[in-house]
C-alpha cells in the first residue's frame, strides 16, 4: 500500500474556507475624481501604501504610493486619482476559495487583492496576512465538543443490524460552474466526520473530494456525478463523467501537467497537481480514461475504529 500524505487541518481549511470568511471588510478607498495631492494625506493618514478606486461601489481600478511617487517625479500632482491609477486589475470573489486566492498570489506575485462580488461590487481585500489570521481562528474551535457529536453520529453503524451495512451518497458537479466548486467536497467530508472519521482521515478525504470535484468543473464539458459509499472501516469515492476523456494517463500523473486553458489558470485552477494530491491522501486510487469517452476515479480510504473522545461517555450522560 502506498504511503498517504499526512494532511494538517490547515491544508484542508485552505481548501475549504471561501475568500470572504478571511478578508477585510472595512477597506480605505477613494474615487476616481480624487486629487493626488487629496490621496497622498489619505496614504499617509491611514499608513496604507495603495487603496482600490470606487465608483458607485464598482471596483475600477487601484491606485498605490509608487503612482503618488511618479506623480511628484513628473509634476503631475494637480492630476486625479482617475488619470493616475491602474484600469487592468486582478481581483478575487468573495466566493472563491482561500486555495484559489493562494495559487493567484503566486501566480503573480501580489501581496493583496481587491475582492469583490460576482456583480463587480468592491466587498473587501485580502493580503497573505489576512488568509494566515483566519486560518488561526477557523482552529480555534471546540474540539471537544467536535468528539462529543463525532461520537454520538458514529454509532448508526452499530446500531443498525445486518450482513453489510453502508451508506450511499450522491453529488452531482456542474462543468464550469466555479461558484459551487467545493460544495459536494464539503458535505463529504461534513459526513465522514460525523460518522466517526478522524480529524487525519477527514481531511485526507476533503482535500481528495476537492480536487476530485473540481476537475469535474474545470475539465468536463457536461459536469458529472460524485457517488460515496460509507461503510464502518472503508469508505470509496466513485467520481464519473462523459467526456472529453484523458489522452495520457501517464501524463495527467506528471507534476504540473495540465490541458486547462489560460482563462482558468488565471483563476488559480488547473496548476497540474489534482490527480498527484489525490494519489497521495487515498489508500487507493484507481483511474480509467480514454481519450474522447469518459472517466472513471474512484477513490478509496481505510477508516479505523473510532475511539470515545475523553470525558465523552460523561458528556452524553450529562445531556441524557
Amino acid at each position: 500500500m502506498q504511503d498517504t500524505a499526512e494532511i494538517t487541518r490547515l491544508h484542508e481549511l485552505v481548501y475549504r474556507l471561501r475568500v470572504e470568511e478571511v478578508m477585510q471588510k472595512d477597506v480605505i478607498s477613494v474615487a476616481p475624481e480624487t486629487g493626488m495631492r487629496e490621496f497622498k494625506e489619505v496614504l499617509r493618514s491611514h499608513r496604507i501604501s495603495g487603496a482600490p478606486v470606487v465608483e458607485e461601489g464598482r471596483l475600477i481600478g487601484v491606485i498605490s504610493l509608487e503612482d503618488l511617487i511618479r506623480a511628484l517625479e513628473q509634476g503631475t500632482m494637480d492630476m486625479n486619482v482617475g488619470q493616475k491609477m491602474t484600469h487592468q486589475v486582478e481581483s478575487l470573489y468573495v466566493d472563491e476559495s482561500v486555495m484559489q486566492a493562494v495559487n493567484r498570489m503566486a501566480r503573480f506575485g501580489f501581496g493583496r487583492f481587491p475582492v469583490v462580488t460576482r456583480e463587480g461590487k468592491l466587498a473587501g481585500i485580502l493580503t497573505r496576512g489576512d488568509i494566515l489570521r483566519g486560518l488561526l481562528r477557523k482552529i480555534e474551535v471546540n474540539y471537544q465538543q467536535e468528539e462529543i457529536e463525532r461520537y454520538r453520529a458514529s454509532h448508526i453503524f452499530e446500531d443498525i443490524v445486518s450482513d453489510r451495512t453502508s451508506l450511499l451518497l450522491r453529488y452531482r458537479v456542474e462543468a464550469k460552474d466555479f461558484s459551487r466548486g467545493g460544495v459536494a467536497s464539503s458535505k463529504i467530508k461534513r459526513a465522514i466526520e460525523r460518522l466517526g472519521g478522524s480529524p487525519a482521515i477527514a481531511r485526507r478525504v476533503a482535500v481528495a473530494a476537492y480536487e476530485a470535484e473540481m476537475n469535474l468543473v474545470i475539465h468536463t464539458e457536461r459536469g458529472g456525478e460524485m457517488q460515496v459509499e460509507i461503510q464502518p472501516q472503508r469508505m470509496q469515492i466513485v467520481v464519473v463523467d462523459d467526456g472529453p476523456g484523458i489522452e495520457s494517463l501517464e501524463q495527467a500523473m506528471r507534476p504540473g501537467f495540465s490541458t486547462a486553458p489560460e482563462w482558468i489558470r488565471e483563476m488559480g485552477f488547473g496548476a497540474g497537481m489534482g490527480l498527484l494530491n489525490i494519489k497521495r491522501c487515498a489508500d487507493e486510487m484507481t483511474l480509467e480514461s480514454r481519450a474522447g469517452a469518459g472517466t472513471r476515479l474512484e477513490i478509496v480510504f481505510k477508516i479505523p475504529p473510532p475511539t470515545p473522545a475523553p470525558g465523552a461517555g460523561k458528556a452524553e450522560e450529562d445531556l441524557l
